[in-house]
């Protein structure tokens, strides 16, 4: 019996078949935490001089920088 040659019968389909574009898989819908107020870790780029304001009363910074931010989502909507 003889084995199949390794190499495609049409070259044409096996060039097409190499070049197909791939299709990423779509990202994942992140869906909010079922508990409300519940905070997440996440990583945020703040402007040194609006770190230091918050940092000038010690430990409890994160808290008032989201004390704030709170306080402008309120006035906003």
């Amino acid at each position: 019996m003889a084995t199949p040659s390794r190499r495609p019968t049409n070259p044409y389909a096996a060039a097409e078949a190499a070049f197909k574009p791939v299709k990423k898989p779509a990202a994942p819908i992140r869906e909010p935490s079922s508990a409300p107020n519940v905070r997440e870790l996440v990583p945020i780029r703040i402007d040194r001089a609006v770190l230091d304001h918050f940092q000038e009363d010690g430990p409890g910074w994160q808290d008032r920088i989201n004390d704030a931010l709170r306080q402008w989502v309120a006035a906003k909507g």
